[in-house]
Order: C-alpha cells, then structure tokens, then sequence
C-alpha cells in the first residue's frame, strides 16, 4: 500500500508537469510519436544491413522527399483549387437565390431570400472585420519577434527530436524496462504488448487508411470532372479519423460541388459511387488488413478524447489525446476481464466449501435457516 501511494504521487506530478510545460513539451511529444510511426521503417532498412545511424539516415530522405512532393505538387494545386471554390460561391448563392427560393416559397411558403440576403450582409461585414484583425495579427506578429522565434525554433525541434529518439530507440526502451520493479515485469510487460499493439494500429495504421481513403476519394472526384476533387479527398480523408465521418462529410461537400458545378443526375450519381467504392474498399480492404480488430475505440470515445485533450492541454492535448485513450482502453479491458474472472462478478469463482451468498454474512444465513 506504500508504494502505491508514491506511483499515485509519480501519476500526479507526471500530470502536472505536463500541464505546466504543454508549450515546451509540444515539440517533444511531436517527435516522440513521429519516431514511434517511422520505427518500423527504420527496423525494415536494418534488415537489409544498414547500421542504426544509416537506416534512420535513410528513413529521413524518405521523409524529405515525401514532404518535397507535397510542398511542389500537390499543395500548389490544393491552394488553386481552394481558390476556384471560393470563387464558385457567388454562383452557389445566385441559385439558391434564383431556383431554389421561388420554390420553396410556393411549397411551405417560406421566404429563403430575406435570410439569404441577411446572411450575405453578416458575411460581408465579418469578412471585413476578419481581414482587419488578419492585418492586427500579423502587425503584432511581426512586432513580437520572440514569439516568432519560439515557433520556428519548436517546429525546426521536431526533426531533431525524431532522429535521436530513432537513434536511441531500443537503448530508450531497455532503460525504461530496467526502471520496473522486479515482481511486476512480466505483468507490465505484457500490459506493454497489448498497448503496443493498439497503439501500432491506430497509429500507424489509421493514418494509412485516412492516406488511402484520401487518395480514392480525390482521384474519384477529379475524373468525374471535379475542379475541387484534390481538395474535398484531402478534407474526406482527414475526417476519416473518425468513422464515417470522412463519408459524411467527404460526400456532403462532393454533392454540393457536383450540383453547382456540373449539373447533371450522372454527376451526383458518379459522386455516389464513388464514395461507396471508398467505403467498400475501406471495409473490405483497409480496415482488416491494415487496423484488424485491435483497435476497439468508439468513434464517440475519439471525439471525447480529442476534445477533452484540446481543453485540457491545448495543441499538446490533441497531439496525446488518441495515445491516451488507447492506452486507457486496454487497461479498462485488463480490469475488465479481471473483474470477470473474480468471485465478485461470478459466485462458482468462491473457494471451495464457502457457499453463501456475496454481502451476505454468517449470521443472515443462519437467521434465514431457523426461520425457515
């Protein structure tokens, strides 16, 4: 009971301090998880006989030219197709206004354009506003030079963190190993396993399965004629993160688009299915191969993490928030199965020739026996 007290006190201070330091953490937690997805990476050119220093060398050339490719490909083309939507958008308000409206005044009745006419007056003067306090922001940015400073200077950390944490990984790890207390090794190390392997798959496999529902959804959209294809994909798959909602929202905004844009019942119907190829493939395809059944976060357990993180820790929070969860996930199932397996939650669980009832004491069974 002693020691469990000074772990409690460990927890507690471990908490605060992270509270405390979440600005200065940010950079180290962000290298912590991107050497934790790239790990296997680095272990795959090891096979092949690079030394440690050499394979993580290797896995950061991958990184660079991956992060060259989006910067000079598609992030140019993202920002052109951002553009033609906010163009599209005086378009989008003229139907709504010239098609939409008259009919919904003659069949309920209600006046669509004096709302719509509120709406783009609110618009307009928020816009006006926005882009003063755009012009504020960036005048008090460039008059705060620390500031500045301070986020290149954690951005420019996150590489850095990430290489030597690769470096050192299994060298981390054993050290970490050597700090359990002797009698709880083997339980701790397969606690260790099992958060690992939740870990592995929501991490490293959610983040390929958001990158390939991305990559359908965008090559989809932008053969049936989509000028914001790449765009809608990128915003699909990124909600991905939650199920169903990338579907959701992914096919919301592709049917809006295809209606404004094109026009035609083919169009919405060539929107439709590609959604539902994205769909099947992810259930058919991604889901088993690439997260299996390890996983076992409720969509409603992700959005309650990520925003709670949000709250409580800032940035830093949501950078935690889905870790922590899944790390807290398998230790309620731990206490789970534990619990299920105690004489508490099953009576044949009791030791042998103790036959009364949980709560209930010697003497109520006797009471009850002399009455009876």
């Amino acid at each position: 009971m002693r020691y469990s007290w000074w772990w409690l006190l460990v927890a507690v201070v471990a908490v605060l301090l992270v509270y405390l330091l979440n600005a200065v953490l940010m950079p180290f937690i962000a290298g912590l998880i991107l050497a934790y997805v790239v790990n296997p990476l680095t272990h795959r050119f090891e096979r092949l006989g690079m030394n440690r220093t050499l394979s993580v060398s290797s896995v950061f050339l991958v990184m660079l030219v991956v992060l060259t490719l989006s910067l000079f490909i598609l992030i140019p083309a993202a920002v052109q197709q951002v553009k033609q939507l906010g163009n599209a958008v005086p378009a989008m308000v003229g139907w709504l206004e010239d098609a939409l409206a008259p009919r919904l005044k003659e069949w309920i009745g209600y006046d669509l354009r004096a709302d719509l006419a509120g709406i783009k007056q609110v618009f307009a003067e928020n816009w006006r506003d926005a882009g003063g306090y755009l012009a504020s922001a960036l005048g008090q940015l460039g008059r705060s030079g620390m500031a500045l400073v301070s986020w290149v200077t954690y951005t420019a950390l996150v590489p850095v963190v990430t290489f030597y944490l690769l470096l050192d990984w299994q060298r981390l790890i054993d050290n970490a190993s050597g700090l359990i207390p002797r009698p709880w090794v083997d339980e701790v190390t397969r606690l260790g396993r099992r958060c690992n392997a939740v870990l592995a798959a929501f991490l490293r496999g959610q983040l390929l399965v958001m990158l390939c529902l991305g990559a359908i959804y965008a090559l989809g959209l932008s053969l049936l004629g989509l000028n914001v294809g790449l765009v809608i994909g990128f915003i699909a798959g990124l909600a991905s993160i939650v199920p169903f909602l990338g579907f959701i929202v992914g096919i919301s905004i592709a049917l809006i688009v295809a209606v404004f844009q094109i026009g035609t019942l083919w169009a919405i119907a060539g929107v439709v299915v590609v959604f539902t190829i994205g769909q099947i493939v992810e259930s058919v395809v991604l889901q088993p191969k690439l997260l299996g059944d390890k996983i076992g976060l409720h969509p409603v357990a992700v959005i309650f993490a990520v925003l709670a993180g949000g709250k409580l820790f800032g940035f830093l929070g949501v950078l935690l928030a889905l870790p922590a969860a899944a790390v807290v996930m398998v230790l309620l199932r731990e206490g789970m199965e534990r619990y299920k397996n105690s004489p508490l939650y099953d009576v044949r669980l009791q030791p042998a020739g103790d036959d009364r009832v949980p709560g209930t004491s010697p003497q109520t069974k006797r009471g009850e026996g002399e009455d009876s």
